[in-house]
């Protein structure tokens, strides 16, 4: 039997900002034990960033979401999906056809669901626009009126895009991005 559930514990009718993702992380972790839960480093505002691990198989997968802040929907997807493969492993079901105790010793399955918590709040509305992230960011914003800000902003808290800081043969896209206004980041 294939499963999708309706009633998923990880809200979905939400902005999901850092702290609604945080909640339904702890809720995960409360009901099912099986899950890991560390850290991969903090946000430039000092937010922690969450990685989980669920399995213990060989066979190795990463799964991560919200690079660009308006994206934030790619964080509820993959929460969705994990907390609905936890269920199934606890209820010995399959997901999407696969029996989920099976994946669960043949796969380990890292997931970072919101790699850009600090650019992710400044988009739901959850950052204050009296803080001085927020006064930042919109200077930085000012020079871009084609970009609705916050709604359309994409980079983290200082104006970097995420998404194009990984040696992937981007330089065009870069050299583009930055003749645009977009901020380098230290390593560039």
């Amino acid at each position: 039997m294939n499963y999708f559930r309706q009633d998923s514990i990880i809200s979905t009718n939400v902005n999901y900002s850092y702290n609604v993702f945080i909640k339904d992380l702890h809720k995960l972790t409360s009901l099912y034990p099986f899950i890991s839960v560390g850290s991969i480093g903090k946000s430039i505002m000092g937010k922690d960033i969450p990685f989980i691990k669920i399995g213990n198989g060989s066979n190795e997968v990463f799964y991560s979401a919200s690079y660009h802040a308006n994206e934030w929907i790619t964080s509820i997807v993959l929460m969705k999906f994990l907390a609905d493969y936890c269920y199934c492993y606890s209820n010995n079901l399959t997901i999407f056809g696969y029996p989920a105790r099976w994946l669960f010793n043949v796969s380990t399955i890292y997931l970072v669901p919101m790699v850009n918590p600090d650019g992710v709040d400044l988009v739901t509305g959850t950052l204050p626009t009296s803080s001085p992230s927020y006064t930042q960011a919109s200077k930085i914003a000012y020079g871009f009126a084609t970009i609705p800000f916050p709604n359309g902003w994409k980079a983290n808290i200082r104006g970097v895009d995420l998404n194009l800081q990984f040696p992937a043969g981007w330089q065009q896209a870069r050299a583009t991005k930055y003749s645009q206004g977009f901020t380098r980041s230290s390593s560039s």
